[in-house]
C-alpha cells in the first residue's frame, strides 16, 4: 500500500481522513508578528496515482491526494489545484504558467526546474521538497511554508510574498530581485549568494539565516534585522573596515 501523509488514514472507501482537525486551524508559531495560516485541508481526500494526472488549460483539480509517481512532460496554462496533497511525487519537464494553488501541500516532492511562472498561491506548504531551480517569477504568494527544502537557484524575481516562512531550508544563489516582502520569517536557512537587489528588507528579520555574501545594497538593507556576526559579514561585502 502507498505511504500515507502525516495525520491521515485510509478509510473504507479508499479516501483519507484527517486525524487532527485542530492542527489545520492553528496558526504557525514563528514570531509575534508572523501570521501565516496553514492549509485548510478537508477531512476526506480521494487517493489517486500521480501518474494518472493529466493537465489541460484552465482545468481545476480538487479534493485529491496524488501519491508515489512521476508527473512529466506536462505543459498547461491557468491550471488550478484546490485542497490537494502531493506526496512522494516527482515533477519532470513540467511548465504550468499562471498556476493557482489554494490549500495545497507538497510532501517529499521533487519540483526541480518546474515552471510556475506567475503562480498565485494561498495557504501552501512545501515539506522536505527538492525545489532546485524552481521558477516562481512574478508570483503572488500568501501564507506559504518552506520546511526543510532544498531550493538553491530558485527564482522569486518580481514576486509579491506575504505571511511566508522558510524553515531549515537552503536557498543558495536564489533570486529575490525586485520583490515585495512582508511578514517573512526565516529560521536556520542558507541564503548565501542570493540576490536581493531592489527588494526592501525593512522589518524583515534575517538573523536566522546563514550567508557569506549577498547581492544587496545599503538602501535595500535599511530597517532589516541582522545578527552581530552578519553585520561583520555585510561590512566586508561593502568594503568597510572594522577597527578593533
Amino acid at each position: 500500500m502507498a505511504s500515507k501523509p502525516d495525520n491521515y488514514k485510509l478509510n473504507t472507501t479508499g479516501t483519507i481522513k484527517n486525524q487532527d482537525k485542530n492542527k489545520l486551524k492553528n496558526k504557525v508559531k514563528g514570531s509575534t508578528q508572523h501570521k501565516r495560516t496553514v492549509p485548510k485541508l478537508p477531512q476526506v481526500l480521494d487517493c489517486l496515482p500521480a501518474s494518472d494526472l493529466w493537465l489541460d488549460d484552465e482545468q481545476t483539480h480538487s479534493y485529491a491526494l496524488y501519491q508515489d509517481g512521476i508527473i512529466e512532460h506536462q505543459n498547461a496554462t491557468s491550471v488550478s489545484f484546490d485542497k490537494v496533497i502531493f506526496q512522494n511525487v516527482t515533477f519532470r519537464d513540467v511548465s504550468l504558467p499562471k498556476l493557482e494553488l489554494t490549500d495545497v501541500r507538497f510532501d517529499n516532492c521533487d519540483l526541480s526546474n518546474v515552471d510556475f511562472n506567475g503562480v498565485i498561491a494561498h495557504r501552501v506548504e512545501f515539506r522536505n521538497c527538492k525545489l532546485m531551480g524552481i521558477d516562481l517569477l512574478s508570483s503572488t504568494l500568501r501564507h506559504l511554508s518552506f520546511q526543510r527544502c532544498l531550493g538553491d537557484y530558485a527564482t522569486f524575481r518580481f514576486a509579491n510574498i506575504k505571511h511566508t516562512e522558510f524553515i531549515e531550508s537552503s536557498l543558495v544563489k536564489s533570486d529575490f530581485y525586485h520583490c515585495v516582502l512582508s511578514d517573512i520569517y526565516f529560521r536556520e536557512t542558507n541564503i548565501d549568494q542570493s540576490q536581493f537587489s531592489s527588494t526592501r528588507l525593512e522589518g524583515i528579520d534575517i538573523s536566522g539565516c546563514h550567508f557569506y555574501n549577498l547581492g544587496v545594497t545599503l538602501e535595500d538593507l535599511k530597517g532589516c534585522v541582522i545578527s552581530p556576526a552578519q553585520a561583520i559579514a555585510l561590512s566586508k561585502i561593502f568594503g568597510l573596515l572594522i577597527k578593533e
